[in-house]
């Protein structure tokens, strides 16, 4: 397996988390370079990269194939522009830029350049998200009528992060990336939305609350986060003409990768204690009511795919086109905000 030479853009909480441990754990992966402006503090747990001060010493050095641009969202579009112009495959990450008409103009440059551009919109890999598209695909429910997802976080403070401060692109932007772009895996884009973003937390400089609403012919889907939930609730809630299907909990993936466990390790992506979902239905001349079983999670796949997609021409998975309409939807659910009216989309 030929690897490929990767660079990160940054070193924050996505890098530590996400990244670091994903490339690290895929042999098809060499992480080259890592920009740190200040810090050094990727060299304890990737000593055989080369720490960088300058964005420069990423896209001027030709060995580099891959750049991941995992910075503050406002970079985004100049930093992937950039490295683009460069020859580099990119790896966005969410949410992809803050303008859809960004989105186009790097899809179009990087169709021009011949290159690779994916967003990191790893929360398709969630097990839990994987599980709820199986019981809709299989029919378990009859026809869908109520989809509602919950994304929610206690934190009744603020940290010192530039998502934080004034000119942070807020809770939308950022949690709820995730969940527009599952609601557009499973049912594709709505014909119209409505959208209510509050600031809630004393202090507060951009949102930390968002209810969107997205219509679909015969049904309603609900996309919800907020950061003074410290109770949760169901996580996805599922109605359909024959039953419901609940879950609660989220991805065991993510502590586990802050924990420092090694990605596609034996039981990775699966913990019952974690994450667990309820059926209560009528499917096939059979009553199905109980736990349900939840399927394993795997961030993995994402880069199994971009290794895939440039070694061999795979489509990607997640190709800028998708993340592009992610952004279509955030930004019409703030206009519908601010205007206090509901946007057509078709």
């Amino acid at each position: 397996m030929k690897q490929i030479s990767t660079a990160l853009c940054s070193y924050g909480m996505s890098g530590v988390v996400f990244h670091g441990p994903l490339l690290e754990a895929h042999p098809g992966y060499k992480i080259s370079k890592i920009l740190e402006r200040n810090k050094h503090e990727s060299k304890g747990k990737h000593p055989e990269s080369t720490l960088v001060r300058n964005f420069d010493d990423i896209i001027n050095d030709s060995s580099v194939e891959l750049v991941v641009v995992n910075t503050p969202d406002h970079l985004h579009m100049e930093m992937a522009t950039r490295a683009i112009l460069a020859g580099k495959h990119v790896v966005v990450e969410k949410p992809f830029t803050l303008k859809a008409s960004d989105a186009n103009k790097l899809t179009d440059l990087a169709d021009k350049q011949g290159v690779i551009l994916s967003v990191f919109q790893n929360r398709r890999w969630d097990g839990i998200y994987l599980t709820v598209k199986e019981v809709i695909r299989s029919g378990k429910l009859g026809r869908l009528v109520d989809f509602e997802v919950h994304f929610d976080r206690f934190r009744n403070y603020m940290k010192n992060s530039w998502k934080e401060k004034d000119g942070g692109t807020g809770t939308l932007y950022n949690l709820g990336s995730h969940l527009v772009d599952q609601a557009l895996q499973l049912f594709g884009m709505p014909d119209r939305l409505f959208c209510d973003t509050r600031i809630l937390r004393d202090g507060a400089l951009t949102d930390d609350s968002y209810d969107l609403l997205l219509h679909y012919p015969g049904f309603k889907c609900t996309l919800k986060s907020s950061y003074l939930v410290r109770e949760q609730g169901p996580s996805f809630i599922l109605h359909g003409t024959e039953g419901s299907f609940l879950t609660w909990g989220g991805d065991p993936q993510e502590r586990d990768l802050t924990a420092g466990l090694i990605p596609g390790s034996p039981g990775w992506g699966a913990d019952p204690e974690f994450t667990r979902a309820k059926i209560n239905t009528d499917f096939e001349g059979e009553h199905l009511e109980g736990d349900y079983p939840v399927l394993p999670g795997n961030y993995l796949a994402y880069y199994d795919n971009i290794y895939e997609a440039i070694r061999n021409n795979a489509p990607l998975t997640v190709p800028a086109q998708q993340a592009r309409d992610v952004i279509r939807i955030i930004e019409a659910g703030y206009e519908s905000s601010r205007m206090a009216k509901v946007i057509i989309l078709k």
